[in-house]
């Protein structure tokens, strides 16, 4: 397919919303701030349009990139990356962020999450605990440019963080208490987070006392991950939120999360740690929701599956986190994974 042909659509498509009353050649000459005769050579495709003036364009009236040139049908996307992170402020105005983005899906019926949980969902990790903290740690540990946290432990740590940043994230995780939620999970969800906790341990960086606080937290949040998929909802939720958690043995997670809406839906799948690629084409978004309706036909509904396999799937989860506060308190290897 031809450029002038997307280009033609994209004419086409802007020649509608100006009143006929208006010169179209004006209008781009105007938004684009280049001469009547190049404005005119751009509209009857004698010159080719830049991708900065289509953006422009369609920066001016609103309109999607991904409609006009039909990316969808090229096999090539026009996604948006979210900012990097390297410090506290930048975490709180990333939750910030996300916040104002989920607070007008609130009040509208029909939303749903769907999450292919590689690690535990942030949602779980929402609160004013040391789990919470804990992810905080590790996230700026890893993405710090200055070598500020190079040698800070974790106790260290705690003091820095502003009582802000905790009362966001308390107030992003009550945002969420409104979203039907769906959930992918396998054996090796919890595993990321454990590792994370033996590697800091084993390197100096975290303490006997604040580990062994760590696997404590981890054995609260199974507890509620298993409440609510018996129940069904979230807990706490004023209105009786769906939560429907699938084991899926078949296919590895990969942290990706899809907002659906009656209208429209997004989702966000994995750059570098906390930085996302945003896709809204809908022909994507399409084909991400056929994946993750396969995969629901090839996972295990946890709350119909019975005692005995629910049983199981957390059981064994709270027997590694066990063995992990075993290993720490014996200060001996770890042979989890």
């Amino acid at each position: 397919m031809s450029l002038h042909i997307s280009q033609e659509a994209l004419w086409n498509h802007l020649k509608a919303q100006i009143p006929a009353e208006r010169s179209f050649v004006d209008e781009v000459s105007n938004v684009l701030d280049i001469s009547y005769d190049a404005a005119y050579r751009r509209i009857n495709l004698k010159s080719q349009l830049s991708l900065d003036e289509a953006v422009t364009l369609a920066r001016h009236y609103k309109i999607s990139l991904n409609r006009l040139f039909e990316v969808g049908q090229q096999n090539t996307l026009l996604v948006e990356k979210s900012p990097p992170i390297t410090s506290l402020e930048g975490l709180e105005q990333y939750f910030l962020v996300s916040m104002k983005s989920i607070e007008p899906l609130i009040n509208t019926k029909g939303v749903e999450i769907i999450y292919s949980a590689k690690d535990i969902p942030i949602f779980f990790t929402l609160t004013n605990t040391y789990i919470t903290k804990y992810k905080f740690y590790v996230w700026l540990k890893f993405l710090d440019e200055d070598g500020s946290m190079a040698k800070m432990s974790f106790e260290e740590f705690l003091p820095t963080i502003p009582a802000s940043l905790i009362e966001t994230t308390m107030q992003l995780a009550e945002t969420y208490n409104y979203l039907d939620i769906t959930e992918f999970w396998n054996d090796n969800t919890i595993n990321g987070t454990l590792q994370q906790v033996y590697y800091y341990f084993e390197s100096g960086h975290l303490s006997k006392h604040l580990a062994e606080q760590l696997c404590r937290d981890l054995h609260e949040i199974i507890d509620r991950v298993e409440q609510q998929t018996i129940q069904q909802a979230i807990i706490n939720s004023k209105n009786n939120a769906r939560y429907l958690l699938y084991k899926s043995d078949l296919l590895t997670m990969s942290n990706t999360v899809m907002f659906r809406t009656p209208k429209q839906s997004l989702f966000f799948t994995p750059f570098t740690v906390l930085t996302y690629l945003k896709v809204v084409n809908p022909a994507t978004c399409g084909e991400m929701l056929k994946f993750f309706n396969k995969q629901k036909s090839n996972s295990k509904l946890l709350a119909s599956a019975g005692e005995k396999d629910r049983g199981i799937f957390f059981n064994k989860m709270r027997q590694k986190v066990d063995l992990l506060l075993a290993n720490i308190q014996a200060d001996r290897d770890l042979n989890l994974f």
